[in-house]
């Protein structure tokens, strides 16, 4: 089945305890069909400026990315982050944000993305997610990423738009902040009040937990990876595993949900083994089910 992502699609400068990475490739949506094309078809909807100086046909070169959703829009600059790690390296600290064209319209969504089954609303304002989510016919499955800023900004769409998706993911921080609750469980059970049917909380090095709104509960470790050059776009590979997954398979329950969990896990463990999308980019479906198949030997008991 058909994946429909929309996010960013930016210009990176990356720094951690094992270097720099100036200007490179980056955005929620190119980390996320990175790790969905993987497994499936996904069309991409995302929109950069004149000075964009990657071919991301290129960049997706072996991956199943339909691109004809990407607007290179004139006279537009593209967006800009700038951002460190250090410690643990759990947690980004931004250096420099530039909008440019996320400040700006949203991309036009072609006929040919409108009857996706499935859809994945990567992180960007609340009003910008039910906006396209406006336009879609009737997805079979809908998930969504948020942010700190969203939930302290736009909370009041933050929450309309959770009444109208399936699956909202996000880190244990931002379920914090949502919910008010310093019990992970807890936040969690309060966000299915307010409307998905499922939520998964991510705890970088500590994993992932899901629960849903029928009361099943499952929590997985992160792959033990020995190094970590950079986690930026982790979460949205590990969002584009489980979706792709989830694609392919074209089944919503328990057990598939447990399984692309798993699948966002590995994938997220490649793509924090380089530098921004290089790690991922070098990852097969082989090497994919080789560590799926490690985490399911890991994790029995």
């Amino acid at each position: 089945m058909s994946l429909l992502v929309t996010g960013s699609v930016g210009i990176d400068t990356v720094r951690t305890p094992f270097g720099y990475n100036e200007d490179c490739i980056g955005g929620s949506a190119v980390h996320f069909a990175m790790g969905a094309g993987i497994f499936t078809d996904v069309k991409f909807l995302g929109v950069v400026g004149e000075d964009f100086p990657f071919d991301l046909k290129e960049i997706f070169q072996g991956r199943r990315v339909d691109l004809t959703g990407l607007e290179i829009r004139k006279g537009s600059k593209t967006f800009r982050w700038c951002g460190s790690y250090q410690g643990d390296m759990n947690e980004a600290r931004t250096e420099s944000v530039e909008l440019n064209v996320l400040a700006e319209a949203p991309p036009r969504i072609p006929d040919s993305y409108l009857d996706c089954e499935y859809v994945f609303l990567a992180n960007t304002a609340p009003a910008l997610q039910m906006e396209l989510l406006s336009q879609l016919g009737s997805p079979a499955f809908v998930a969504a990423d948020t942010m700190n800023h969203w939930i302290v900004t736009a909370n009041d769409d933050l929450k309309e738009l959770l009444d109208r998706i399936d699956m909202l993911i996000l880190n244990d921080g931002e379920a914090r902040l949502l919910t008010g609750q310093q019990n992970l469980i807890t936040a969690a059970k309060r966000i299915l009040e307010m409307g998905p049917r499922f939520v998964v909380i991510k705890k970088g090095e500590h994993g992932s937990m899901m629960y849903t709104r029928e009361g099943d509960c499952f929590i997985l470790p992160a792959y033990p990876t020995p190094v970590v050059i950079d986690p930026t776009g982790a979460g949205d590979s590990f969002a584009g595993g489980m979706m792709g997954y989830l694609a392919q398979s074209d089944r919503v329950d328990v057990i598939s949900l447990r399984n692309a969990i798993v699948y966002g896990t590995v994938v997220a463990s490649f793509t924090i083994g380089d530098f921004s999308i290089y790690g991922i980019r070098s990852a097969t479906r082989e090497m994919i089910d080789d560590r799926f198949d490690f985490m399911r030997k890991v994790t029995q008991f």
